[in-house]
C-alpha cells in the first residue's frame, strides 16, 4: 500500500520560493537586510493601522461565536469525546503558540520599553518602569491569543464535522470563494502563501531562540558566541525535533509539550520562590491594573504624533521624536501572530476533536493569556528588580546588542542567591529553551507536511520523510534570517514576520467567512 502523497504543485513551488528568497540572504547579507528594512518600514507605515483594527475585529467576531448559540458545537459531532487530556491538549496548543519566544521576551522585553517607553514618557522614569513591565503582558495578551482562534473554527470544523480529511487553507476557504477555486490556482495561492508566512514566522522563532541557548552554553562553558555557535545549535536542534516529527504526533510532540511544561512550571516556581518575591507580586498586580485601564488605547495607538515629528524632522522645520513605538513593537507583534496563526489553527484543529467552540476560544484565550502573563510576571520582573536595584546593567547589555547574554544574566543573578546554584539554573534554563523551541518546531513541521499532502479519504497522516523534510527547511530559513542580522538579529527578524502578515490577514478573513457560512447552512 502507497503511502500518502506529496501535493506536488504546493511543495515544489513553496520549496522553490524558499530558495529564492535563502540564496540572495546568504549570497548577499548587508544588501538582504536592507531591503528587509526598506519593506518592514514600509508596511508599518502604509498598513500599521490595518493590523490594529483586524486584531480588534477578530476579539469581537470570536466573543460573537463564543458566547452565542454557536458556541456548543462540538468538533467531531455532538457525541465525540476529546482525544488527549486537558493537561497534554493545553501543553501542546500552549507550547506550539508560543515556543521559546516567551521565554526570550518575557525576560528581557521590558529592557527595551525602559530606555525607549511608550507615549513621550520619560526613559527611566517611574512611568517608563510602569509601562515596562505592562506592554509585555499587553502583547502577549487576549488580543494575540484571539487572532489564533480564527482557522482553528473553520479547519476543525470542517475536518471533523464535515468529514474532510485534509488540513488545508484553501480547502476551509471553499465557503467563502467555492469548492472549484479552492482546488484551482487562488487555492495553491493560498497553500503556498500560508506556508511561505509560517516559514517566516517560525524561523523569527527559532531565530530568536537560538542565541539564547547558544548564549546560556557559553556562560556555562565559558565561550564566545558566535555565528558557529548558532549555526551548531540549531544543527542539534534539527535533529530533535526532526526525531520528534518522525515520531509522530502521540508520541513525540505530546510527550515534549508534556514535559515542556513541567520544566516551566518548575523555572517559575525557583524564581519566585528565590528572587523578588514581593517585587514580583507588586509590579505584576500593578502591570494588570494597568493594562486594564488603559486596554482600548493600546489597542488603537499608531502613534500619529510622532509620525508627524518625523515627517517635519525630515522637511528641517523643526525635530521631532523619531521613536515610533507602536510600529517597532505592537505592530511587529501583531504581524508575527498573524504569521503563525493559520499555523496554530491546523494544529490546534488537529489535536481538539471533542472540543466545543467555546471550549477552544476560551482555552486560547485565556489560558494562553494567562500562561504568558506568568512568564512575564515572574522573569520580566525579576529581571526588572536587578536593573533597579543595581545588580545588573541589563539595559546597557540589550543596547549594546547582546539581549541573549542578558537574559542569561538575569537567570544566573536567581541562581547566585542559592549557594552553587547559578551554573544548574542556567542549564535547566538552557534545556528548557531547547525543548520548548523543539516543540514549536516538531508542530510546525507537521503542519507543513499536512498541507502539502493530497487529501485522499480518512485521516491520513503526513508521511515521515515529508515532515523531517520540512524540519530541515525551518533550521535553514532561520540560519539564513540570523546570518543576515549578525550578531543583533532581531531587526531582520521582525521584517520577515512583517512581510508576511500582509496576504495572511487576508486569508484569515476568508477563513472567517467560509466558517460562518458553513454553520449557518447546517443549523438545524
Amino acid at each position: 500500500m502507497q503511502g500518502p502523497k506529496i501535493e506536488k504543485v504546493i511543495f515544489w513551488v513553496t520549496f522553490g520560493g524558499v530558495l529564492c528568497l535563502v540564496a540572495p540572504l546568504l549570497l548577499f547579507p548587508s544588501g538582504g537586510e536592507e531591503a528587509l528594512g526598506d519593506a518592514k518600514n514600509w508596511v508599518t507605515r502604509k498598513l500599521g493601522w490595518a493590523h490594529l483594527w483586524f486584531f480588534v475585529v477578530t476579539a469581537g467576531f470570536l466573543c460573537y461565536v463564543a458566547l452565542g448559540k454557536y458556541g456548543r458545537i462540538r468538533f467531531g459531532g455532538p457525541d465525540s469525546t476529546p482525544e488527549f487530556s486537558l493537561f497534554s491538549w493545553g501543553s501542546m496548543l500552549f507550547c506550539a503558540g508560543i515556543g521559546a519566544s516567551v521565554i526570550y521576551w518575557g525576560t528581557i522585553e521590558w529592557a527595551y520599553y525602559y530606555v525607549s517607553p511608550p507615549f513621550g514618557a520619560e526613559p527611566g522614569s517611574r512611568e517608563a518602569i510602569r509601562w515596562a513591565a505592562a506592554y509585555g503582558m499587553f502583547h502577549w495578551g487576549p488580543l494575540a491569543w484571539a487572532v489564533y482562534c480564527v482557522p482553528v473554527l473553520p479547519l476543525g470544523y470542517l475536518y471533523w464535522n464535515r468529514g474532510r480529511s485534509v488540513l488545508r487553507l484553501s480547502t476551509a476557504c471553499e465557503g467563502a470563494i467555492g469548492a472549484r477555486a479552492a482546488a484551482g490556482l487562488p487555492g495553491k495561492i493560498i497553500d503556498i502563501a500560508f506556508i511561505l508566512g509560517m516559514l517566516g514566522g517560525v524561523g523569527t522563532s527559532v531565530g530568536l531562540s537560538t542565541p539564547l541557548i547558544s548564549a546560556g552554553i557559553a556562560a556555562l562553558f565559558d565561550l564566545e558566541r558566535t555565528f558557529i555557535l548558532d549555526a551548531t545549535v540549531i544543527v542539534i536542534w534539527s535533529a530533535l525535533f526532526g526525531f520528534s516529527v518522525y515520531s509522530g504526533l502521540k508520541k513525540g510532540i505530546k510527550i515534549l509539550s508534556d514535559l515542556n511544561t513541567w520544566l516551566v512550571l518548575a523555572l517559575m516556581a525557583f524564581v519566585f520562590v528565590f528572587g523578588p518575591t514581593l517585587f514580583i507580586v507588586d509590579s505584576f498586580t500593578d502591570s494588570v491594573g494597568k493594562v486594564f485601564q488603559h486596554f482600548i488605547e493600546m489597542s488603537f495607538h499608531v502613534d500619529a504624533v510622532a509620525r508627524a515629528g518625523d515627517a517635519i524632522a525630515a522637511s528641517g522645520v523643526a525635530s521631532g521624536d523619531s521613536s515610533v513605538f507602536s510600529e517597532n513593537w505592537t505592530i511587529f507583534y501583531w504581524a508575527w501572530w498573524i504569521a503563525y496563526a493559520p499555523f496554530m489553527g491546523l494544529f490546534v484543529a488537529r489535536i481538539s476533536r471533542g472540543r466545543t467552540l467555546r471550549e477552544v476560544i476560551f482555552g486560547e484565550i485565556v489560558a494562553g493569556s494567562l500562561g504568558c502573563w506568568v512568564v512575564f510576571g515572574v522573569l520580566g520582573n525579576t529581571g526588572l528588580f536587578f536593573e533597579l536595584e543595581g545588580s545588573q546593567n541589563l539595559t546597557g547589555m540589550v543596547l549594546a546588542g547582546e539581549a541573549p547574554e542578558a537574559i542569561i544574566a538575569t537567570i544566573a543573578a536567581v541562581g547566585d542567591r542559592v549557594i552553587l546554584f547559578a551554573a544548574p539554573l542556567v542549564a535547566l534554563f538552557v534545556v528548557l529553551s531547547f525543548i520548548f523551541g523543539a516543540t514549536t518546531m516538531d508542530s510546525a513541521s507537521y503542519v507543513l507536511a499536512a498541507v502539502a499532502t493530497k487529501e485522499q479519504g480518512g485521516v491520513v497522516e503526513p508521511a515521515r520523510w515529508h515532515r523531517l523534510f520540512w524540519a530541515v527547511v525551518l533550521a535553514v530559513v532561520s540560519l539564513a534570517l540570523m546570518f543576515v542580522g549578525g550578531q543583533d538579529s532581531i531587526e531582520a527578524l521582525k521584517a520577515s514576520s512583517i512581510l508576511v502578515s500582509v496576504p495572511l490577514m487576508a486569508i484569515l478573513a476568508l477563513l472567517a467567512v467560509s466558517f460562518m457560512k458553513w454553520i449557518r447552512e447546517d443549523a438545524p
